[in-house]
């Protein structure tokens, strides 16, 4: 199947993420059983017509997916087709031919510094319950760098420093970048290295972060579950998840005087463009507290 040499293209070459491969795949099948009725083997990419990608996108929307999530399908063919181009197995590319809907982009959502300081000034239950301890720590680790979930479930033990208060996380497309931490994450460090010494009966692990029964990695859905867990309650944001942390760190060091450059990089965006978003963040609550607190803000 061409998508499958793509798809390793993707992987191989660009060295892209396991979730942007996992979505373009599912463009990808979903395109395909369209174009074939089911019968993926007779795909052909050079029969696709625009007139048969813009019949795909529109079974897309009448199946109830967003507009926004028909662009992104739209944006994995387009990429293939312009792949195939490239290899000569493809004339035209159907899909440049569909025009994509443009939606007005979403400010992040995040928690508000107080909210945060409510949920880490909380007294712990149980001090010496390994959950407890690490489940705290994964929410001060996504608050103190800005790592992404993804980030935190392969950080390394050997790459946490907690003497130098630096730790090393490999990023997108399998960049490096070192993030500096401060007291409070570094003692937070300590206490749970030392927990999980005694639960594991291992002084370092392979992964930082671990289950207690088995000493193996954390996944995605329990690192989900442990931020929801620890947020509910605390916070009004409208959505309690890891992405939701790394956006409140980001906001919060603008917020509170941090340069934009040295924000992107701390998060490890390749563009400014993209860390820019959060000054619109932090200028919308400049303009709201003006309005609430300034006496000829109101006046007609």
């Amino acid at each position: 199947m061409p998508t499958d040499a793509f798809l390793t293209y993707l992987r191989c070459e660009l060295n892209s993420s396991a979730h942007t491969v996992a979505t373009y795949k599912n463009a990808l099948d979903r395109f395909v059983d369209f174009i074939t009725g089911g019968k993926p083997q007779e795909f052909d990419p050079k029969s696709v017509t625009g007139s048969d990608t813009r019949a795909w996108a529109l079974s897309l929307s009448s199946r109830g997916l967003s507009g926004r999530t028909v662009r992104k399908m739209l944006t994995a063919v387009s990429s293939f087709y312009a792949y195939l181009l490239r290899q000569g197995l493809a004339k035209s590319n159907p899909a440049s031919e569909v025009p994509l809907a443009k939606f007005a982009k979403e400010l992040p959502v995040y928690i508000r510094q107080k909210e945060m300081e409510e949920v880490l000034e909380e007294p712990p239950v149980a001090a010496d319950s390994f959950r407890e301890i690490r489940d705290r720590l994964i929410v001060l680790m996504f608050y103190s760098t800005g790592m992404r979930r993804a980030e935190l479930i392969g950080l390394r033990d050997a790459d946490v420093d907690a003497a130098k208060g630096e730790l090393k996380v490999l990023g997108k497309r399998n960049k490096e970048r070192v993030i500096p931490f401060g007291q409070e994450l570094k003692d937070a460090i300590e206490r749970y290295r030392a927990v999980r010494a005694r639960y594991t009966g291992q002084t370092a692990t392979e992964t930082f972060f671990v289950r207690r029964e088995e000493g193996l990695p954390v996944y995605p859905s329990l690192v989900e579950r442990v931020v929801k867990k620890e947020l509910t309650g605390h916070s009004r944001a409208s959505r309690l998840s890891p992405h939701t942390l790394r956006h409140s760190f980001a906001t919060d060091m603008l917020n509170n005087g941090a340069d934009l450059s040295a924000v992107q990089q701390l998060l490890g965006h390749q563009s400014l463009a993209t860390t820019q978003v959060y000054t619109h963040i932090t200028y919308r609550d400049l303009k709201q507290n003006y309005e609430l607190a300034h006496p000829r803000a109101q006046k007609n």
